[in-house]
């Protein structure tokens, strides 16, 4: 079973890898913000944190799935995704700057917040597309020690400007989290135990999707 990635994430990418699933990665083009401020709109209150994972995992998946018809290339599955950070109520996506990221690693350290990962699967084996979708959460707690000389080298690194909450748990922010309550690779950005829930929502087989050498 042939699975597409709407995400360029290289974390996610190699979550996937070490399951035995070599997906075909087609990027989305999806304005995040502008996305999150139309839905906002039009439930006239602020979103949570699970909607709004939900609402751009959707909208990257069914993004990507127009590339993908448009190619006439063959669907299969196709996986969005989308994560927040959530720490005193406040919504962290992807920090950019190193300044922002230093404020949140200044906010966070010794604290513990929630990632919440969305994911939104698509069926395109059917004459007519079919998708579903579910969030994953786990919370995640920063050591108590780490000073401001580690932090701008962890910043200078520039790991942590382009992933939820300015950290990553596979890679060089490992060392600075000291406890996870939830499935870890909900925090790398995509939860396999959902995904598995999903795939087999839609009436297919977890082992379906492996294909890499030695996985199958």
């Amino acid at each position: 079973m042939r699975l597409t990635l709407a995400s360029t994430s290289p974390a996610r990418l190699a979550l996937l890898r070490s399951s035995g699933i070599e997906p075909v990665v087609v990027p989305s083009s999806v304005d995040e913000d502008q996305a999150v401020a139309d839905a906002t709109l039009a439930a006239g209150a602020p979103l949570t944190p699970e909607t709004v994972v939900a609402l751009l995992a959707r909208a990257k998946a069914e993004a990507s799935l127009r590339v993908v018809v448009d190619r006439g290339d063959e669907v299969g599955l196709l996986l969005g995704g989308d994560s927040v950070f959530v720490l005193d109520g406040v919504v962290h996506g992807k920090p950019h700057t190193a300044e922002r990221a230093r404020e949140r690693w200044q906010a966070q350290r010794g604290r513990t917040g929630t990632l919440y990962s969305g994911h939104w699967l698509i069926d395109g084996t059917r004459p007519s597309p079919v998708g579903v979708g579910a969030v994953a959460s786990a919370e995640v707690s920063f050591a108590d020690d780490l000073d401001d000389a580690e932090i701008d080298a962890y910043i200078a690194s520039g790991e942590p400007l382009e992933v939820a909450g300015a950290f990553t748990i596979d890679s060089l922010g490992a060392a600075f989290i000291t406890r996870i309550d939830g499935d870890p690779s909900t925090v790398v950005g995509l939860s396999l135990p959902t995904l598995r829930r999903l795939v087999r929502t839609l009436g297919h087989d977890w082992h379906e999707l492996r294909n890499r050498a030695g996985a199958l």
